[in-house]
């Protein structure tokens, strides 16, 4: 044998020892596509890969095997909407003594809790300072524990807009640092967020509920800003996530070739006809209403914001139950950060309260969530090639989605972070 021919082959000896394929024995397995399960089922990972599931599937000597008893395994969970660096406790005027530092703190505990409650892959739809890139990177380096996470940086806004801070007096002449208004102005902007590391672009195109001296229904970007946002984004490999409660923004944004519609509120039957016609994402986070309302006072909420909140959640959820109805597409997101981030699993009860069969609520957080994420080839799925992202529940989630508040087991790129099921 040859010297370099050895040398190739004793590195892959010292690589598959170092790597050494782990099998998961799950009770069942659930097929997210199919809506099936699949009893007494292997899923087997080799250096943070799936290369096989089913039943059946042979477990090659040398593995290293997890038993998780009777418990269902199913891919880890999307989340599309959270804040990661968002303290639900420093909301109002409270949030504007909170430094970038003391943010991404925040999103360092963020991150794990969410990891730990099952979510394995997030979208952050928005941080000041780039403090999401941060996060995103310092989990990718195996510096601190996280979801896998997709980040926009700071959102775009107009000035005075949902997503510019009105918080303080006009003397200290402040704005975010995503505000731009006119055409050119929002393509710099996107380039800018793109040189410094975001994934996508985010863009508050109406009025909000947690911002001052707005509301949810009032146009804010127009329809040439949002087409030179999508176009510049697109144009760089980015896709866009709209903010639009409003009815007429939401239209706006799906005629712009936006991707994502966030929250969606106030949708009207054009509204849903075009988001079928475009095949545009709608993103109702219809958990958080019940919380901003009981618990936003205390939280520092602005009353103003509570009241628009009283105004609007029942709208959003009556229009969530009529676009279901319509078939429209629907990826799963919660605005986590408004509630406490690691709570995301209370939102599939309401989803399923609200019209949605349990198993399409699953598929909205795992293979929707996906495709709207680009990433359908590795992500959302339990087959060969896709990331070993797994997570196990001690039941069948199509019978309780409930049973994801109570998530057992956390596998992550192949790398376990929690196991509470098995051994």
């Amino acid at each position: 044998m040859k010297i370099a021919t050895l040398l190739f082959c004793l590195a892959a000896w010292a690589a598959a020892a170092d790597n050494p394929p782990v099998a998961l024995r799950c009770g069942n397995l659930l097929d997210v596509a199919s809506g099936e399960l699949i009893p007494n089922a292997v899923i087997l990972t080799v250096a943070g890969k799936i290369t096989d599931a089913g039943a059946g599937v042979a477990i090659p000597a040398g593995s290293r095997v997890i038993e998780l008893g009777e418990a269902t395994c199913l891919p880890g969970l999307i989340d599309v909407h959270v804040h990661l660096t968002s303290d639900t406790n420093k909301q109002g005027y409270e949030s504007v003594g909170v430094s970038v530092p003391r943010s991404t703190v925040t999103g360092v505990k963020s991150a794990r809790l969410t990891l730990m409650a099952g979510f394995t892959t997030v979208r952050n739809v928005g941080a000041a300072g780039y403090s999401d890139v941060a996060l995103r990177d310092g989990i990718e380096a195996g510096d601190i524990e996280g979801p896998r996470m997709f980040v926009s940086g700071p959102p775009l806004s107009i000035t005075g807009g949902h997503c510019d801070n009105n918080l303080l007096a006009p003397e200290y002449r402040y704005s975010d640092e995503g505000v731009a208004d006119g055409p050119w102005a929002v393509r710099a902007k996107v380039r800018q967020n793109v040189k410094y590391g975001a994934d996508l672009i985010k863009v508050c195109a109406s009025g909000g509920v947690l911002s001052k001296g707005d509301q949810p229904g009032t146009p804010q970007y127009t329809l040439e800003e949002l087409q030179a946002i999508a176009d510049e984004a697109h144009k760089l490999g980015r896709k866009v996530a709209a903010h639009a409660h409003g009815t007429q923004s939401i239209k706006d944004a799906i005629r712009a070739g936006i991707d994502s519609i966030e929250h969606s509120s106030l949708i009207d039957d054009e509204g849903i006809a075009l988001a079928k016609q475009h095949g545009t994402f709608l993103v109702f986070d219809i958990y958080n209403d019940d919380f901003i309302l009981q618990e936003g006072p205390k939280r520092g909420m602005l009353p103003e914001s509570v009241e628009k909140e009283r105004k609007l959640g029942k709208l959003q959820r009556a229009n969530f139950r009529r676009a279901l109805d319509a078939g429209c597409r629907m990826a799963f997101g919660t605005d986590g950060g408004v509630y406490p981030n690691g709570d995301n699993a209370k939102q599939f009860s309401t989803m399923v309260e609200y019209g949605m069969k349990p198993i399409d609520a699953i598929r909205a957080a795992t293979v929707n969530a996906a495709e709207l994420l680009g990433r359908s080839e590795v992500l959302g799925a339990i087959r060969k090639g896709a990331y070993a992202d797994v997570i196990a529940v001690p039941g069948d989630p199509r019978a309780n989605v409930k049973l994801f508040e109570d998530v057992r087991f956390v596998m992550k790129g192949g790398v376990v972070y929690k196991n509470a099921s098995g051994k």
